[in-house]
């Protein structure tokens, strides 16, 4: 999309057409995974038609996937990624899905493991420069990984599908992160030290590669790890099988090697579903090796699994789980205020949103609940940090007194405390008309030195990102542009197309 805002809509790029005007559009996307162990693309047609006052999805087409390439590593101790590799891969599939980077609409770009580490960070950017306002760009900490492979996967959605509870097992070269999905959402979640490249070997069984979490299985065991060694079958066995006992350890709610906290969750699991590499071995759709303990990690973790209950069941994705494929759009009715204070806070691009789920339906509101969670979805997707500003959507409902909007303000102000303390803006979207209110009181009332941004009017939900442009002189209005990452639809759901529930529309200012 272009960041010019012409006549108060906002045109495609690659088409100079405008969204507005058309019963039907196409959208071309891609979804980028980069991450510690492997790097992939996954091309795709969207095709979307007006109903009532929105689009919605009505086909989504995966065109080219491309080939899973072994993230390429610089030579100092490989903790850097090789970019210029990288680099040569990725242009060598655009060139093949015969994709010119222009014609790209929309997408998203999923950096994971070392790929967001910050030596690095700059020369991945740069790859995707020229597509830089298209993009949607999400550093995936364990957290947020966990939660984009259960939706990956389908586990969320056949949890709802079903009526049951499903456990997730995504199971990477580096970690494995398990998630516990009833009702449509996740309800726990960790992730542990195994995977099927903690350890990595050439055709002639020489180790290449030992990761940290590796070393520690080998010393369990008693096992001599060296670069340049020979690792015996029967070593590359006990590996696997030691794993695959601390795996479903955790999967029972043992915390030894957890990187997050252990899993809380005692109730029954009715299914299992596996997503990333080593569930393409798991489910029989590869049989070659790539020189690392993944099918003999597979092989250990379906034998538990099928002797612990629950049924295994087959997985919309694997290892492509956690490429979602790109934005959409839809056109929807604004709100009839807003507040944007001082006007040099905008533009924002690319804004993470967060949609907790808030005491509003009190006639008193509680500011300390408010906070709390806030919290705890900013935890939950790996925001908490404060590196960038978020959004949080606020479905308001009841009456806007002093009293409420008092203790609403004072929440979200507590909630994102380490954002705000990092200078960001304090964004509020909501679905009501009380944004200019909310935005007046944060600063008159409460003296937030911070810059506020309050818009109403739409509809948001966990992984949109927001655009926010400069205010238009002609109308007062600012163009809003809603980004939602979209994972593959599937039969799981029941569903032949998934809702486009997100907006580009304009938020006019109170008047």
């Amino acid at each position: 999309m272009t960041d010019e805002a012409q006549g108060g809509r906002v045109f495609f790029s690659s088409t100079g057409r405008s969204l507005v005007d058309e019963d039907e559009i196409v959208v071309l996307s891609v979804g980028v995974d980069i991450g510690s162990s492997t790097s992939h693309l996954v091309f795709s047609r969207i095709v979307l038609e007006r109903l009532d006052s929105r689009y919605v999805v009505t086909t989504r087409e995966t065109f080219y996937q491309s080939d899973i390439l072994l993230t390429p590593y610089a030579s100092e101790g490989e903790e850097a990624i090789d970019a210029a590799k990288l680099g040569a891969f990725i242009e060598r599939q655009y060139n093949d899905a015969k994709v010119d980077p222009d014609e790209i609409d929309t997408g998203a770009l999923i950096l994971t493991g070392v790929a967001v580490r910050r030596s690095n960070a700059r020369k991945i950017g740069e790859l995707f420069a020229r597509q830089a306002g298209k993009m949607v760009a999400v550093s995936a900490g364990d957290n947020l990984e966990t939660v984009m492979a259960a939706y990956g996967s389908g586990g969320v959605a056949r949890s709802i599908r079903d009526k049951s509870t499903v456990m997730n097992i995504d199971i990477g070269g580096g970690t494995s992160k398990i998630a516990i999905c009833a009702g449509g959402k996740v309800i726990d979640l960790t992730a542990i030290d195994v995977g099927a490249r903690l350890v990595c070997i050439d055709d002639n069984r020489r180790i290449v590669r030992i990761e940290e979490a590796g070393r520690r299985f080998a010393a369990e065991l008693g096992i001599p790890l060296a670069l340049g060694a020979t690792l015996s079958p029967e070593h590359a066995q006990a590996l696997a099988t030691r794993m695959a006992d601390r795996l479903f350890e955790s999967m029972r709610g043992g915390s030894e090697l957890c990187r997050l906290d252990p899993l809380s969750y005692r109730g029954k699991i009715d299914q299992v579903t596996f997503s990333g590499g080593v569930s393409e071995y798991i489910y029989g759709r590869e049989i070659s090796s790539f020189g690392d303990l993944g099918m003999l990690l597979a092989q250990e973790i379906r034998a538990r699994v099928e002797s612990w209950g629950p049924t295994i069941e087959p997985s919309n994705e694997g290892i492509r789980a956690t490429v979602v494929g790109a934005s959409q759009y839809t056109t929807q009715v604004s709100g009839s205020t807003i507040y944007v204070s001082p006007m040099e806070t905008l533009p924002l691009r690319n804004i993470p949103v967060i949609a907790p789920t808030l005491p509003l339906d009190d006639e008193v509101i509680d500011s300390a609940a408010v906070s709390s969670a806030i919290k705890g979805v900013l935890r939950r997707l790996d925001l908490g940090a404060g590196d960038t500003p978020v959004a949080v959507f606020v479905p308001w409902r009841g009456s806007a007194t002093f009293a409420r909007l008092h203790a609403l303000c004072e929440g979200a102000v507590d909630g994102l405390s380490d954002i705000l303390a990092r200078g960001h803006p304090l964004v509020l979207a909501g679905d009501g008309d009380v944004g200019g209110l909310l935005g007046i009181h944060l600063h008159e009332e409460m003296k937030l030195e911070n810059g506020v941004v309050s818009i109403d009017g739409l509809e948001l939900k966990d992984f949109d990102y927001i655009d926010i442009g400069t205010m238009l002189p002609s109308s007062g209005a600012v163009p809003v542009v809603i980004k939602s990452l979209i994972f593959p639809t599937s039969a799981a759901t029941g569903k032949d197309w998934q809702p486009a529930p997100r907006a580009i529309g304009e938020a006019a200012a109170a008047g």
